[in-house]
């Protein structure tokens, strides 16, 4: 049995790096695309204790959590179908801490899903699902 790697196979640090910058192109696409859309960006990978938001945006109107899901392929799913309900409680608390961080009172909140699916090779497909959760 040949031990050594097959050349041009990935290691798991090879995988994962490729999944992050992945995502991390995709909620730059995501933020992009709401922009052109009229949205004002507030936050991006807004970070507290207990966990990430990826796009906080105001449509003038509301302030609207956007979670944002990228996949090269639908092999485990599409990427709107990573949005568990478990995720859903998540995003909830995580909205509440930005808006106290934020100070913001009285104000409407939307939550949204961006997915990204970009395959290799591909064009980019970007849905934005509104007022899912």
């Amino acid at each position: 049995m040949n031990d050594k790697p097959v050349l041009g196979a990935l290691s798991d640090d090879d995988t994962k790096g490729r999944r992050h910058a992945l995502g991390k192109a995709g909620e730059r696409l995501a933020a992009e695309y709401l922009e052109q859309h009229g949205f004002v960006v507030l936050s991006r990978n807004w970070h507290c204790p207990e966990g990430e938001l990826d796009i906080v945006a105001t449509d003038a109107r509301k302030v609207v959590i956007c979670e944002v899901k990228t996949r090269s392929g639908v092999d485990y799913g599409s990427p709107i179908e990573a949005v568990t309900p478990e995720k859903v409680e998540r995003l909830r608390a995580l909205a509440r801490a930005w808006l106290r961080k934020h100070e913001v009172r009285s104000c409407q909140v939307r939550f949204d899903v961006i997915s990204v699916l970009w395959p290799p090779g591909g064009p980019v497909h970007i849905e934005h699902h509104e007022e899912v959760c």
